[in-house]
């Protein structure tokens, strides 16, 4: 990411004082959602102490509000860099892969293989990939990318009966989804996921590039082929600051 620019603006634009009628807080954060959506990406953004003193408010009231709009994604905080104007999150619907998803929104998805082995399937992963107890599997861990920016780390298992020379191919460079697709038939069916919000540890917070107090998403899948079979078995986690889970679903 290109260093963060300085406001061009100054403080031109913001209000010289806060109404009487309506919390502080709530209209700081406002004030600071609205810089973040007119500023260009990577504009530093007034320091909490410019902005306590513009309206006279604690420190503390800024910062909480800060930690909110860093929250939602629309900002960042970088060491020693101040904070700063987000890059706006690309979204993932879970109906299809990365690779796919990312292209389809005009971003280069990238692959990092960080694990590559094949073991066999103890009782509990092969309950979970509806397969024997035995049978051979490809477990694989990648960092994620989006145009370069680190997104995720995704854990997953295959198994190697369904799809054998899958341990072959460079998984790093090529798309798992469309290396099913073309190599062995397969087309996405039924995503089910379990999603919930944690810190990351140490190890993928530094892959991450995020401090461990960064809230993830925690995503734990199986899904499934259009004819039923379980394709994979994942636990991932996804930076929640630059990164949306979109879910897509049909009433019956």
């Amino acid at each position: 990411m290109a260093r963060p620019r300085n406001n061009p603006g100054d403080l031109a634009e913001l209000p010289t004082e806060l109404r009487a009628d309506r919390p502080k807080g709530d209209q700081i954060r406002e004030i600071l959602q609205t810089l973040t959506r007119s500023l260009a990406a990577g504009t530093v953004l007034p320091s909490e102490r410019v902005l306590a003193e513009r309206f006279g408010v604690a420190r503390m009231t800024v910062r909480q509000e800060v930690d909110r709009v860093v929250a939602e994604g629309l900002a960042a905080r970088r060491p020693g860099g101040g904070t700063f104007v987000a890059e706006p999150r690309p979204a993932r619907m879970l109906t299809s892969s990365f690779s796919q998803d990312m292209r389809a929104r005009g971003i280069t998805p990238g692959a990092k293989v960080l694990e590559h082995r094949v073991a066999t399937a103890d009782e509990d992963l092969a309950r979970e990939l509806e397969e024997p107890v035995g049978t051979p599997v490809l477990h694989l861990v990648r960092l994620r990318t989006a145009d370069g920016e680190p997104m995720a780390v995704e854990r997953t298992a295959l198994s190697l009966r369904r799809y054998p020379g899958l341990e072959e191919l460079d998984l790093g460079e090529l798309s798992l989804y469309d290396s099913l697709s073309s190599r062995w038939g397969v087309t996405l069916g039924m995503v089910s996921a379990s999603i919930v919000a944690a810190p990351p540890d140490q190890a993928d917070s530094e892959l991450l590039g995020i401090e461990p107090t960064v809230p993830c998403l925690l995503i734990t899948s199986a899904p499934r082929t259009a004819s039923g079979e379980v394709i994979e078995f994942g636990r991932s986690i996804y930076r929640s600051d630059r990164y949306d889970i979109t879910v897509a679903y049909r009433a019956t």
